[in-house]
């Protein structure tokens, strides 16, 4: 399986980085947010679930694979990136990515977890929670946010009951690809690089206090 690599130092943390269900590894969001964190010293590792590499090949659009063939691509991305780096690991990702990464982080010891835009229910469906598997977590998580994400708002999430292990940082005003209105004094770029900046942060403290 290709792995997208940004590399800062081989020893450095490396995050591991899947994408959302309907944008690839290199979309903008992913592209920029892996700059910003390359910039921080962060190795960055993304790779692509069986059916966005197949739709990168056939420009045919496709629904994501079931859940079981996704877990198993993020083994085999976990199996990949040991092979290059040797530093602390961390998973993560956009969207679905982030929630594979969760579901994986919950049967397989992991330094860390980091997801940007967490599906916390599907669209429109706020009832329908998808919170089982946070519950489950034992490693440190930081989902950062933004305060109007359709997929679970600020409003929304603070009334979950979530572990103490979780930390949740709020994006003001931004959408689940952190995209803030006009009116609210506040860019995508801003919030791209606040979200690299707490990830980087929340990945150095964990390197070093387990290092």
């Amino acid at each position: 399986m290709p792995l997208k690599i940004d590399r800062a130092k081989d020893d450095a943390p490396t995050l591991i980085l899947a994408h959302g269900a309907g944008a690839p590894m290199d979309s903008d969001f992913l592209q920029r947010l892996s700059e910003l964190l390359l910039a921080q010293g962060i190795n960055v590792c993304r790779f692509e679930f069986p059916y966005m590499a197949e739709r990168r090949v056939t420009g045919k659009k496709r629904p994501p694979n079931r859940q079981s063939e996704l877990i198993d691509a993020w083994h085999l991305a976990l199996e990949q990136t040991a092979d290059v780096f040797t530093g602390p690991f961390f998973i993560g990702g956009k969207s679905m990515g982030g929630r594979m990464a969760a579901v994986l982080a919950a049967s397989v010891k992991v330094r860390g977890l980091v997801c940007f835009g967490y599906p916390f229910h599907p669209a429109g469906k706020p009832d329908t929670l998808r919170v089982d598997t946070l519950q489950q977590l034992q490693c440190d998580t930081l989902i950062v946010q933004g305060t109007r994400d359709r997929l679970g708002n600020q409003a929304e999430v603070e009334n979950y009951k979530l572990p103490a292990n979780i930390a949740l940082q709020w994006l003001h005003d931004g959408d689940h690809d952190f995209k803030p209105r006009v009116r609210s004094g506040c860019t995508q770029e801003q919030h791209l690089i606040t979200a690299a900046q707490l990830a980087a942060d929340f990945i150095f403290q964990r390197s070093v206090l387990e290092s």
